[in-house]
């Protein structure tokens, strides 16, 4: 029994200063999309991630192109996901001396592209 590897390229994102929650939203719309597809979708959706999604999109794009020689025609995305990353903790002042936190979360994303069998 053989396995036969499919290549795919990969583009990570870590760090982005968006909460996790709010990047699955864009990355529920285009997962196993056609990378032409999905790029169209990621650009008229109204989100704030959207913009970072779409970055990303392209950036996997070029890496499948130039580092593992695949047509961009036949890509779509296989897998795309948004882990939780670092929090940043910061205090806001709050009623009778006392402090709030407020957490300021982040998140890494990744996008995995493959080739489509022709």
């Amino acid at each position: 029994m053989e396995e036969t590897k499919t290549q795919e390229a990969i583009a990570t994102l870590k760090f982005a200063r968006i909460s996790p929650r709010k990047v699955k939203v864009v990355a529920d719309l285009i997962r196993g999309k056609d990378v032409n597809e999905a790029i169209s979708i990621v650009k008229f959706t109204p989100k704030a991630s959207s913009k970072i999604i779409e970055k990303l999109l392209k950036s996997a794009i070029s890496n499948a192109e130039n580092n593992h020689n695949m047509d961009s025609k036949n890509l779509y995305v296989a897998e795309i996901y948004a882990n939780q990353g670092p929090t940043l903790k910061r205090i806001r002042p709050a009623a009778k001396g006392s402090a709030v936190r407020i957490r300021k979360r982040t998140s890494h994303i990744t996008i995995k592209l493959r080739e489509k069998e022709v």
